[in-house]
């Protein structure tokens, strides 16, 4: 998604599908109808380039976080109470089909489907060069694949629409099932790891690739403990030869190292743009009165991270992750822990200011690294009783954590030298000891990248009511949020 195609063209698009019989037959100046669009190469870029748009955090609309981090355990809303009060009842699991929170990505995640929808329907119509059309039309099976994972993460049974919308009766469809959606996402991803390239040019930088189908594709079936499945696929991302994790940890959320060699799909910001193509969270998450102080660690989740016996050295991801009392905050300036209602703050999304301003952000996200395709291989491969097996991928995880103390010379008590006893391998192989294990190393390998609630429900009632047990959950009532409102008012069918 670099700026050649991406951000230069999508923020000036808009795109007027207009077909009901009571519109004026009137070809309007100055944008283009489902009658002049799809006509040429370069509006085929436009149109899929515009679907990427749905997936950055370049508005409010896109609260993926709330529903990744807030309704888990590792974080709380944060900020002042009545500010995005609607958050606070998804944090307390009180949601009714009104709230503000859920509305907005229903409504942004459609929008990205929608947009995708149009270009697989449109686009194989268009006279131009074969391989660059095949290749969009995957981008936007890939695309819409994304936002329908996360919509029914969130939602549960929710309307399927894989084609474009040209009347009224369009818009109204029941809700399919769960296991429909998915297979949906299995067809779209599986569809497009056969013809997205391995990787791109630099002006294509941040374009889903097979990769990212390929990796997207296993978590998915590991969702659903396809694991043979997941396996596979994981292998097959493994199989490309052109991913491995960064020595340091931390150099996966910072500018210098954007679209590095860990990082398999990472949605693209650019700062001091007009419009706006920065990202939101860079505000959003840093410290008061500049920022809000949005999405905060919990105890719970500081207390997730091992600490040595002796010298009590934290595994450092810890503070790659949290900002906390007595450590320096990405400015540089000592951590002040009434910044925030827990007395924590989180890193990966903010920026020092010498790099931009808190009101914009460069800073991309990346939702999935090639340490998720390894702990995936490690479930998979437990799962499935190959416990010796599994302990491969997952002790690869933790050797890159503790190594930061040989490769980050920044790194608060460095000496060139792994500290005693820290991130030991693990080395016993019984399924539940290593489920267990696992399952603790995605929450402080993937915390507050918007996995965790998501993890929480996979994992089952027990996990999940013993981990929200401080909220009104109940697994039976609040493993979905509701349809808002407005679905239910506009489609007749739910």
């Amino acid at each position: 998604m670099k700026s050649k195609y991406i951000y230069g063209l999508i923020s000036c698009l808009f795109i007027s599908f207009s077909s009901c019989d009571n519109m004026l037959d009137v070809e309007l100046q100055g944008e283009y109808t489902n009658t002049t669009f799809y006509q040429t190469e370069e509006h085929a870029i436009l149109a899929v380039n515009s679907t990427y748009e749905l997936c950055a955090f370049v508005n409010t609309a896109n609260n993926l976080w709330v529903f990744g981090d807030v309704a888990s355990d590792d974080a709380l809303k944060g900020g002042d109470a009545g500010d995005r009060s609607d958050i606070t009842y998804i944090n307390d699991f009180a949601v009714n089909p009104d709230n503000g929170e859920i509305e907005s990505i229903w409504r942004h995640y459609y929008e990205g489907i929608v947009r995708a929808n149009n270009v697989t329907s449109y686009v194989p119509d268009i006279d131009m060069d074969e391989e660059l059309k095949q290749r969009i039309i995957a981008e936007a099976k890939f695309l819409r694949a994304y936002y329908y994972f996360h919509l029914s993460n969130i939602f549960g049974a929710i309307p399927l629409k894989t084609t474009t919308i040209t009347s009224v009766e369009d818009l109204n469809i029941p809700v399919s099932s769960v296991e429909t959606i998915y297979a949906q996402i299995e067809q779209d991803l599986t569809d497009a790891s056969a013809a997205l390239p391995v990787s791109y040019d630099s002006d294509d930088i941040g374009r889903a690739t097979r990769g990212a189908a390929l990796g997207l594709l296993a978590k998915v079936y590991l969702f659903q403990g396809e694991w043979q499945l997941a396996l596979d696929n994981a292998n097959a991302v493994e199989g490309l030869l052109i991913y491995d994790l960064m020595d340091v940890y931390s150099h996966n959320f910072n500018v210098l190292d954007k679209n590095n060699s860990e990082s398999i799909f990472e949605i693209q910001h650019l700062e001091e743009q007009s419009p706006f193509l920065g990202s939101y969270l860079n505000q959003y998450f840093s410290p008061k009165p500049s920022g809000y102080s949005f999405n905060v660690p919990t105890q719970n989740y500081i207390d997730e991270f091992e600490i040595t016996p002796v010298d009590s050295v934290y595994d450092p991801r810890l503070d790659y992750t949290v900002g906390r009392d007595g450590q320096d905050w990405v400015n540089g300036e000592p951590f002040d822990p009434t910044w925030s209602v827990t007395g924590y703050l989180q890193k990966k999304h903010v920026q020092p200011t010498s790099e931009v301003p808190i009101g914009d952000g460069n800073l991309n996200y990346t939702f999935m690294r090639y340490a998720e395709i390894l702990l995936i291989q490690a479930e998979a491969l437990n799962e499935l009783n190959r416990g010796a097996e599994a302990l491969i991928p997952l002790n690869e995880v933790r050797k890159r954590a503790r190594e930061c103390y040989l490769y980050d010379t920044e790194l608060d008590g460095y000496t060139g030298t792994i500290p005693d006893q820290l991130l030991p391998d693990i080395t016993n192989s019984n399924t539940s000891y290593l489920r267990t294990a696992i399952y603790h190393e995605r929450r402080v390998e993937l915390g507050f990248e918007f996995h965790r609630f998501y993890d929480l429900m996979r994992y089952g009632k027990n996990i999940a009511e013993q981990a929200l047990s401080n909220t009104n959950f109940n697994y039976e009532d609040h493993r979905y949020f509701p349809i808002p409102q407005s679905e239910i008012d506009a489609n007749s069918e739910i």
